[in-house]
């Protein structure tokens, strides 16, 4: 009977003899189809992405040809688009004016063009460093079927690559390879990724959305002197833009303070972030001879409690990371306690995302 059972335990594991031939081939092809769909999702996301850049810039061209807009117009739609969709990178006054120029440089559809399947980066460059539509389009055709980075490509618009092979139309089929380095930073774009909003899990947003609301209602209505700026406030460092989580202005201690809210535990990286965040305002938006240097607060859940630290920009080094004690006399008499922020915070990181925001 034992000899039995053991005979028939050892049949389940005899199925790779019984696979039939060519098995694992197929299966290759069968991945391959998988990881196929993905990039082509991916392209789709980053095409469909690239059209409502393309919609955006028409439709300021066009009224702007009709009305004489000025300046001060391009600054308010991209100020309210920031309002409005607070999660999305890519509406920055800088880039409202690319998508404008990409629909006087392309004004066909995105979708029907090679360039459509670049990452916005790419077309940035493009746009940029192109002087005639010959290069524009012989850069965008050769970046898109060789799938250069954008170092690549800018490497080879520094060189004048469209002379040294002349000035023959390109004619081959427009493919990106699916390891090209132009797929996978369409992978990695942050602005397809907000476009998506599939860079965070929905329960994570929203417990961003309500820890945002409770700290912003706690900060201007309890009459620390707290001025509400932004929120994914944009700053443009080089040519990369990032979004600071909160922004304030406090206005009786005369200085920006930078709040970064992370709902998870407090990371070296974070403080490396918040110390970004302070020196890049105080460098770029600060008026040094109206405000004193900015101040950050990190707000984070630790596994047992709340974390609140305080970076304060100095000129001696360029962030000083301390507890609430530490921070000068007159700056913590106006700023709320630690013990207040954390306990806004575990309110709604430790009750959940459904909170009272309001």
């Amino acid at each position: 009977m034992n000899n039995e059972l053991a005979a028939e335990a050892a049949v389940p594991a005899q199925h790779r003899s019984e696979l039939p031939p060519g098995f694992y081939e197929m299966l290759d092809d069968l991945k391959s189809i998988v990881r196929g769909a993905h990039v082509r999702a991916q392209l789709k996301v980053n095409t469909e992405m690239l059209q409502m850049y393309w919609e955006i810039g028409r439709t300021i061209l066009e009224r702007q040809g009709e009305e004489k807009w000025g300046s001060k117009v391009l600054d308010r739609i991209a100020t309210e688009l920031r309002t409005e969709f607070p999660n999305q990178r890519g509406f920055s006054r800088s880039n409202v004016k690319y998508m404008r120029q990409m629909a006087r440089t392309w004004p066909g559809p995105m979708g029907q063009q090679p360039v459509g399947q670049l990452p916005w980066g790419h077309i940035v460059t493009l746009m940029s460093a192109c002087k005639t539509p010959f290069e524009l389009d012989f850069y965008a055709q050769h970046a898109v079927h060789h799938g250069w980075s954008r170092d690549r490509l800018t490497t080879h618009i520094r060189s004048e690559l469209h002379l040294a092979q002349g000035a023959a139309a390109n004619n081959f089929d427009v493919t990106i390879p699916e390891q090209s380095e132009a797929a996978k930073q369409i992978f990695k774009d942050p602005y397809r990724l907000d476009f998506t909003q599939l860079s965070d899990t929905a329960a994570e947003r929203d417990l961003e959305d309500a820890l945002t609301s409770k700290i912003i209602q706690f900060l201007t209505e309890l009459g620390f002197g707290f001025a509400f700026v932004g929120r994914q406030y944009p700053i443009t460092v080089g040519d990369t833009e990032f979004r600071i989580d909160l922004l304030f202005y406090h206005f009786r201690l005369h200085r920006f303070v930078v709040v970064e809210l992370k709902t998870t535990k407090a990371q070296p990286s974070h403080l490396g972030q918040l110390s970004f965040y302070v020196t890049a305002v105080d460098r770029l938006v600060r008026d040094p001879e109206r405000d004193d240097q900015t101040l950050g607060i990190l707000i984070a859940e630790s596994k047992d409690e709340t974390t609140v630290e305080f970076a304060l920009q100095s000129q001696n080094q360029p962030l000083a990371v301390s507890t609430y004690a530490a921070l000068p006399s007159r700056v913590r008499e106006l700023m709320p306690s630690s013990d207040d922020l954390s306990r806004i915070a575990h309110e709604v990181l430790h009750g959940g995302a459904g909170a009272d925001s309001g």
